[in-house]
């Protein structure tokens, strides 16, 4: 494979010792591009690139132990072109890269700005930064470079932000109450009688549909299924 490691260089910048071999997984081919010049243009030197998350795998699993691969830089989302792939998207690749490699470095580039997915990306799949495409991407994935060749994560400033805005919802007794139900299976008009049987107010299933409708609202939501899951997550059921 010409995009394979063998054809790549030497990440050998200054005091960024941590970083030998980074691999690029993107399937769109000017944003592959983009993202080698930018590597280019921070001093890392040996860069491999790939367009599908299983040629990805394939070249970390084959990688010699004592040269593997240092840095993942993937995309979460990859199109499908008749192409039969094992993996769908970056998420599968993460969690199969960190099976094969646990000490593997992992920056996601990506356009998913919800916060709630990205926070998932660090405290479930323990990513090592995250940069979202966009205005000034260039300069904020060499921020991202510098603070994990350092052994630091990199977690962009509007993104803790957006995640914190998220967390400090003030979820209460009656809010928990309903999540909880939801989560152990209640269906969402069974709810009511529950709430009226341990004298829990408002009980009405209008009452009801307005706090789960308001939750999924701030935290930007489109079912129950999602809520109860980012509950979960953060420890609150």
């Amino acid at each position: 494979m010409k995009e394979g490691l063998k054809s790549g260089f030497w990440f050998q910048f200054n005091n960024y010792k941590m970083l030998k071999n980074i691999l690029i997984a993107e399937d769109h081919q000017s944003i592959n591009i983009s993202v080698q010049k930018t590597l280019s243009d921070f001093g890392a030197t040996n860069v491999t690139h790939v367009y599908y998350c299983d040629d990805a795998l394939k070249l970390i699993r084959k990688s010699p132990f004592d040269e593997p691969v240092d840095l993942l830089i993937t995309d979460l989302y990859f199109d499908t072109d008749g192409n039969k792939q094992i993996l769908a998207d970056g998420i599968e690749l993460i969690e199969a890269a960190r099976q094969i490699s646990p000490k593997l470095k992992i920056l996601v580039f990506s356009a998913e700005g919800r916060a709630v997915v990205i926070d998932r990306l660090f405290h479930q799949l323990q990513i090592d930064g995250y940069v979202r495409k966009g205005r000034n991407d260039s300069q904020e994935l060499q921020a991202a470079l510098e603070h994990i060749s350092r052994g630091k994560r990199h977690f962009a400033a509007h993104l803790r932000a957006a995640i914190k805005q998220k967390n400090s919802y003030d979820f209460s007794e009656l809010d928990i109450t309903i999540i909880s139900l939801l989560s152990d299976g209640t269906r969402q008009k069974d709810i009511p009688a529950y709430l009226q049987e341990h004298n829990l107010k408002p009980s009405g299933l209008s009452s009801v549909e307005k706090r789960l409708n308001r939750m999924k609202d701030v935290l930007e939501f489109s079912n129950n299924e999602q809520l109860v899951a980012f509950c979960k997550d953060i420890g609150l059921i």
